[in-house]
């Protein structure tokens, strides 16, 4: 096993860092190759895959008719609209086989962030838990599995992914229903790429973990589970954030926000670090001033004599 994902072989490191270009870093290289095998793995295993005959939609909210049918027959790419139109809908008879479906297309897509349904990423991953992928059979299931932890892998080694780490690793918990092994690969995954990731999902999400919420809305977790899940991620981050944002270079402020999460919920939410709290919430609630208006054009001189 990799050092840097349990779900990667030594077969797999061997075979992607013979074919590194020269000056190309090793670990983004080989982590750019194992998501182009996983998504080449979707494709032969989910080649073929249809709808069930009798599913049906709402041809006045979700499509038409031929559109239906589409999904009825194997392998033939949709339009980026009725690809979206199909994963996000919550009302399939069965989800899953419909998930099977476009996922070949689907996966493409998302690693591409999804163009200009980009704003429906948060809707990803209850999509896959909808679809009950891990109870598929199993070279179905260990497919999506390994694209989902080449996915991320990849994310974590790239300095500007197509969805970002903060996106990511919600749609990936929300999918496999547990945080634990994504926050393990960014654990092991060293280097500054993955601590400036790790620096902006700080940056990103410290104000609602201060107040003791989860930065992000889970489709199906329940209050209690968003609770555990709220202190698994802030004991994580305590532990492993700090040695690798100094390393960063961040901020001292984004330093301090660490510190108070590692308080207690009472001790961290008391005075003065209440207000502090407060003041971020309510400077990222106000809006930029205006810019100043321009001056006015000045008036032509009439006293001129004419010409």
């Amino acid at each position: 096993m990799s050092a840097t994902d349990p779900g990667a072989t030594d077969a797999d490191a061997t075979d992607t860092r013979a074919a590194v270009p020269e000056g190309a870093d090793p670990e983004a290289a080989a982590a750019r190759a194992r998501l182009d095998r996983a998504l080449d793995r979707l494709a032969v295993t989910f080649r073929g895959m249809t709808a069930r005959a009798d599913e049906v939609q709402c041809d006045c909210h979700w499509g038409s008719a031929e559109e239906l049918a589409l999904l009825k027959v194997p392998d033939t790419e949709l339009d980026p609209d009725l690809l979206h139109r199909t994963w996000s809908a919550p009302d399939w008879r069965d989800h899953g086989a419909v998930l099977r479906r476009v996922l070949p297309q689907f996966a493409r897509e998302l690693t591409a962030g999804l163009g200009a349904h980009a704003y429906a990423i948060d809707h990803v991953g209850i999509s896959f838990e909808r679809g009950d992928w891990q109870r598929w059979p199993a070279e179905q299931s260990a497919a999506v599995r390994e694209f989902l932890h080449a996915w991320w892998a990849h994310t974590l080694r790239t300095p500007d992914p197509a969805v970002p780490a903060d996106d990511l690793l919600p749609l990936c918990g929300e999918a496999s229903g547990t945080l634990g092994p994504w926050l393990a690969v960014w654990e092991a995954t060293e280097g500054p790429v993955a601590d400036r990731h790790l620096a902006e999902t700080l940056d990103a999400w410290t104000t609602q973990l201060l107040v003791g919420l989860l930065p992000w809305f889970s489709w199906s977790n329940t209050r209690e589970e968003d609770e555990a899940v709220h202190e698994e991620l802030t004991a994580w981050f305590v532990r492993h954030a700090p040695a690798r944002l100094r390393a960063h270079g961040a901020c001292e402020e984004l330093l301090d926000d660490l510190h108070l999460l590692a308080l207690p919920g009472p001790v961290r939410l008391a005075e003065p670090h209440r207000q502090h709290v407060l003041r971020r919430i309510e400077a990222a609630a106000t809006p930029p001033p205006a810019a100043p208006a321009a001056p006015p054009a000045p008036e032509p001189d009439r006293t001129a004599a004419p010409g």
